[in-house]
């Protein structure tokens, strides 16, 4: 992909070879190239606008409820059905039966024969089924403690307390958001050419920018009823309370084999971010409201941080180096002559120099921000069809493939894979859970049922096998005699075009940290405050502080993800 086409770079991009290492992507920090931000900008472009026509829930929570939002050309409905779950039910596992909420993001207005079909399926999510009417399918649990402490705050007259907000974030949590013709919903390939949803995962981004305002409204009506049965008024939430709480999310191993599965996609995303990150390190002067808006985002940025909890040993790790780096890099941007000759990349080769990797990533998407007119195009690229990038180029010489194979392979090439700590982990798939998993090559009987998500072993394998065949052999010939390196060969050429399409590590070393995959992914979301549980999972928080439908056109579209300090 050269997207750097219509801008000039006098800096280069970053290495592949740098910039793919799991600590590092593991390290990645929202931008402006990030999903949710490139849809919020586009519905206060586009002037789309909002309304709930249903609002049909009882006294008790159950009902349903309809949020529509038109775009210039279409109309999108978030289909909202409230149940009544047991505390025993509740669970966060892929494998719950009930959840406290289930949605679909109806392509058009339901009508009542659609609503009384979705009623059926909708709840059930795996064990119901959908049509290509339904583009996304996904549910959510209530935080029980916040929710319960908002409920019962508005219902007696009060605000909810500002601190418990700020400990959780969120009222909702989305344990799935299925979409790309899961459980025969619509494939993306139907829906690709909508403007609206050409950058990826634009689908998703919506239905849970519309289920945030569906959970403000159904706390409040919760707080409404029970107040009424005591014969009282409820308070109404403040909007700024409202709007400093996001959408949760659990996150765990299923997410991560996605980068390893996608690598064209993948590539995209990653090139299209390090071509911003280029072409802001090539502006050769910053004006004074340029470098304001980067000062401004980075105390917002400070103050962000400052309200990032965790208790997991790696995550409370890498904070403390966060914080203390970015003390470090405010000390120098006070003394920093931003007004000099390529000020962005000045300060971006310092930060390689003196901070950590946490630190150079969150510095990487803060440079961007001044820069909406230079990079925001980007987002046109990000999205990726395999079809032609999958098809082996059986001309190609032996040798040629080597030569990719020591360019993007070198550092598996020359890993001992004889060590049992190289490869103790093994992917498959549960039979039970239908989910990815990372079991213990020598301590589990699962190597027969490997996935292929170590390219880096395959690698290694290949180069091995091609060491006795002539270099100008065709890569035809090597298959016809060899087919069980179709698929590393495959993998091998796409990485010769798209440089940024494999994560340059050890998928199944005794070391590796899925969660890094997992916030890596969750990153190009637009996700903050990763809070990881383990190194298999992680709680985010998605949309905190963002405008609600009905504010987006009056503020800020698009710098929300960074609170002003005047947030709750």
């Amino acid at each position: 992909m050269n997207t750097a086409a219509t801008h000039s770079t006098t800096v280069p991009l970053r290495d592949p070879a740098q910039v793919m290492r799991l600590a590092r992507l593991g390290s990645l920090h929202q931008s402006r190239l990030s999903f949710m931000r490139i849809l919020t900008r586009r519905i206060a472009r586009e002037g789309w606008t909002f309304d709930r026509p249903v609002f049909d829930i009882d006294a008790k929570g159950v009902g349903h409820a309809v949020l529509s939002t038109h775009t210039p050309d279409r109309t999108y409905s978030l289909v909202a059905f409230a149940h009544d779950l047991p505390a025993d039910m509740r669970s966060d596992r892929v494998i719950a039966e009930a959840w406290d909420c289930t949605f679909t993001l109806f392509d058009g207005v339901p009508t009542p024969d659609d609503i009384a079909r979705l009623s059926k399926n909708i709840p059930l999510q795996e064990a119901g089924r959908v049509t290509g009417s339904e583009l996304s399918v996904s549910r959510a649990n209530r935080s029980v403690r916040l929710w319960e402490h908002v409920v019962s705050s508005l219902a007696k007259g009060q605000q909810p307390d500002p601190e418990k907000i700020d400990a959780v974030g969120y009222l909702m949590r989305t344990t799935a958001v299925y979409g790309s013709g899961k459980l025969g919903a619509a494939d993306r390939e139907m829906i690709a050419d909508r403007a609206e949803f050409a950058t990826p995962f634009q689908v998703e981004m919506l239905s849970v920018f519309l289920t945030r305002a569906f959970v403000r409204d159904l706390v409040q009506h919760m707080a409404n009823q029970r107040a009424a049965g005591d014969g009282k008024t409820a308070a109404k939430l403040d909007p700024e309370i409202a709007r400093s709480m996001g959408i949760g999310n659990s996150t765990g191993l299923g997410m991560a084999p996605f980068l390893l599965n996608h690598p064209v996609l993948f590539n995209n995303w990653v090139a299209a971010r390090e071509t911003a990150i280029a072409r802001v390190r090539s502006v050769e002067t910053a004006s004074a409201d340029e470098v304001a808006v980067f000062r401004d985002v980075f105390d917002r940025s400070l103050h962000s941080v400052g309200h990032w909890h965790s208790e997991h040993p790696i995550q409370v790790k890498k904070l403390a180096a966060l914080k203390a780096d970015l003390d470090a890099l405010e000390n120098h941007i006070t003394t920093a002559d931003l007004s000099a000759d390529y000020p962005w990349n000045r300060l971006y080769t310092w930060a390689e120099t003196h901070l950590g990797v946490d630190a150079q990533e969150c510095l990487a998407s803060l440079i961007l921000e001044p820069y909406g007119a230079l990079v925001d195009d980007l987002a046109d690229h990000m999205a990726a069809d395999n079809t032609p990038t999958f098809r082996i180029a059986g001309a190609m010489t032996l040798g040629k493939l080597s030569e990719i194979l020591q360019d993007a392979y070198g550092w598996a090439v020359t890993t001992d894979w004889k060590q049992p700590d190289n490869k103790a982990r093994a992917w498959y798939v549960s039979e039970e859970k239908l989910e990815p998993r990372l079991g213990e090559r020598f301590e589990e009987p699962i190597e027969d049922y490997e996935q292929p998500l170590a390219p880096g072993l395959d690698a290694a394998t290949l180069n091995q096998a091609l060491a006795h065949w002539p270099k100008e052999t065709s890569v035809a010939e090597f298959l016809l005699r060899h087919p069980e390196y179709r698929h590393i060969v495959r993998r091998a050429q796409i990485v010769g075009r798209a440089p940024y399409a494999e994560i340059r590590d050890n998928t199944i070393s005794k070391d590796v940290l899925p969660i890094d995959m997992l916030r890596c992914k969750l990153a190009f979301f637009g996700a903050v405050h990763f809070d990881p549980r383990s190194d298999r999972w992680v709680r985010i928080c998605m949309y905190g502080n963002a405008p609600f439908p009905e504010e987006i056109q009056s503020r800020d579209a698009d710098l929300w993800v960074y609170p002003d300090g005047k947030e709750v």
